[in-house]
């Protein structure tokens, strides 16, 4: 028996006595302890891991950047839980990693990422990944600071004006495509606001955001630069999605026109 069937058990008797509904694994587990939990529990089971999928109700997939901090990973997962409506606000899933278990409860303000993974969950995650790279790295030895919208390409653009030429006009490249990170990188450096459509496409970059915080409602907490807050108000503005990176290497994600997220890579948590 491995550690991961020993959890698991642990975890079904722990579910019961909470009256949790989800099961979610932080690690892939043997096929045979999926098929063993889905035959002999009512249990959703959700599963993070490089797959999205969601076809089956009692065995969904879901794909998160493997390097987040476990309170990151668990909010995400909290979030998506909501949106598919396995839990409610105030409710608890029991999760198994590797080599423990444990109980999250999902908090009140989760609500706002309604939405976050039916639009265009491939595109940013893969964004989240180079984000994530960047902060760590910089480039060229230099901490940078950036900001990716993502998804209803049309609204945004009317909220914006370009900075300078757009280096991305007449080019076909999409997030996606391995070959296209170095590519974001570079750009990256560049003052301003990627726009990238829901699958993937850059449309443009180095872009500015035309956006007035006041009379917004933006539910934020203080001491955020310009670039988080027009994050935050083109996604109240319209339905996209922004990831922004600050230089410090702070990573946030905006829906809404709230911050869903927080991370920064280069802290230990």
């Amino acid at each position: 028996m491995t550690m991961v069937d020993v959890l698991s058990t642990a975890a079904v008797e722990v579910a019961r006595r909470i009256r949790a509904r989800v099961l979610v694994f932080l690690t892939e587990p043997p096929k045979e302890t999926e098929e063993e939990l889905l035959s002999g529990t009512d249990l959703t089971l959700v599963v993070v891991g490089p797959v999205f999928d969601v076809k089956n109700p009692r065995l969904m997939r879901l794909s998160i950047p493997p390097n987040l901090d476990l309170e990151s990973t668990l909010n995400l997962v909290s979030a998506f839980l909501m949106e598919q409506q396995l839990v409610k606000e105030g409710e608890s899933f029991v999760y198994v990693a590797s080599d423990a278990l444990g109980v999250k409860t999902v908090k009140k303000n989760l609500f706002a990422m309604n939405g976050f993974f039916s639009q265009a969950q491939s595109v940013v995650q893969r964004l989240l990944e180079i984000a994530i790279e960047l902060s760590i790295e910089g480039r060229e030895g230099h901490p940078i600071g950036t900001l990716f919208v993502v998804g209803d390409v049309k609204n945004v653009i009317k909220h914006s004006h370009s900075m300078l030429p757009n280096p991305f006009r007449g080019h076909k490249i999409n997030v996606l495509d391995r070959n296209s990170k170095e590519i974001i990188k570079e750009f990256a450096q560049l003052d301003g606001a990627f726009i990238i459509s829901s699958r993937g496409r850059i449309v443009s970059a180095g872009v500015y955001l035309e956006v007035d915080p006041r009379g917004l409602n933006l539910r934020l907490p203080p001491g955020l630069g310009t670039r988080h807050i027009a994050a935050a108000g083109i996604t109240k503005l319209t339905k996209a999605t922004a990831i922004s990176l600050s230089e410090s290497g702070t990573i946030r994600i905006f829906k809404n026109g709230m911050m869903l997220l927080e991370y920064n890579p280069r802290m230990k948590y």
